[in-house]
């Protein structure tokens, strides 16, 4: 195994562009680590990241969003003094993940990277209108958090290509996010189902709306049609119906000892009256 430690992302893009076989980049470590000891990978090239300037910084950007460096780990979120003001949803599902140890060490683009279709984070980047920053051998791109997973530990980022940061736009007026999952148990737990929704109001009308599921496909999912069930709408009953009826819609889950296809598809819509509720609340003003 060749291990590198660039200190730049123009010599880490080089790096993993000519390397040869299996490679693997290294910012957080909870995921490739535990893969490399457990067997299920071996790489050829592990390249290290985390002392390129900028990895570990959280930033405003010019529109008055959020710049997160690729090796920004779950706790630095949750310690951010403003981060979790403008979007608690995100903050709070990174914050699901492990324990206090792991927290330490994992990173959002780590998680999505990752591709599993029961990330916690992943959903809630969706929401948000989150896009990874990636440079690779021609030239850098965004790609928006939902079109980064192409199936389970599959990604759409191309050889040589390597995440620099996350973007979160800017929060604007009025607006709220949430996520919440089911595990079996009270914590520590991989997702049975996830469900995040990012929405902005005027009054008491819904002026915008974004849901994500996760874990009830082979990738996290965008919701689009929720534009229709809540865009000028109150958050009444009849619209919590039709939320959940959705999300419901929407899942194409598999059976396996977590839950059933079933039982997953209703949980997804639980989920979506309880984080549609959370969200517009704290759209209206209720603290996160």
């Amino acid at each position: 195994m060749h291990y590198y430690k660039p200190a730049s992302f123009a010599e880490a893009v080089a790096l993993a562009a000519g390397a040869e076989g299996i490679t693997r980049i290294l910012a957080g470590g909870t995921d490739v680590l535990v893969q490399m000891r457990a067997d299920i990978v071996t790489p050829d090239t592990l390249i290290d990241i985390k002392a390129i300037p900028g990895t570990h910084e959280i930033a405003r950007t010019a529109e008055g969003g959020w710049r997160i460096g690729v090796a920004v780990t779950g706790a630095e979120m949750s310690e951010h003094p403003e981060l979790g003001r403008d979007w608690p949803g995100v903050v709070e599902a990174m914050d699901l993940i492990g324990s206090t140890q792991v927290q330490g060490r994992a990173t959002p683009i780590g998680n999505l990277c990752n591709a599993s279709p029961a990330a916690d984070s992943v959903p809630a980047m969706i929401a948000a209108g989150a896009v990874l920053n990636v440079i690779g051998p021609d030239g850098s791109r965004d790609i928006p958090a939902e079109e980064v997973p192409a199936g389970p530990g599959k990604t759409t980022l191309k050889k040589g290509e390597i995440a620099t940061a996350l973007t979160l736009p800017p929060r604007g007026q009025n607006g709220g996010d949430a996520y919440q999952r089911f595990i079996p148990r009270t914590e520590m737990d991989i997702a049975v189902v996830g469900c995040a929704l990012n929405l902005t109001v005027e009054g008491d009308q819904i002026t915008s709306a974004r849901m994500a599921l996760g874990a009830v496909a082979p990738t996290a999912l965008l919701i689009p049609a929720v534009t229709e069930v809540l865009v000028g709408k109150t958050l009444d009953d009849d619209a919590l119906a039709a939320l959940a009826a959705l999300a419901e819609a929407n899942c194409n889950p598999i059976d396996d000892k977590r839950g059933t296809v079933k039982f997953r598809t209703h949980v997804a819509g639980v989920l979506a009256r309880r984080v549609a509720q959370i969200a517009y609340d704290r759209a209206k003003g209720a603290k996160a």
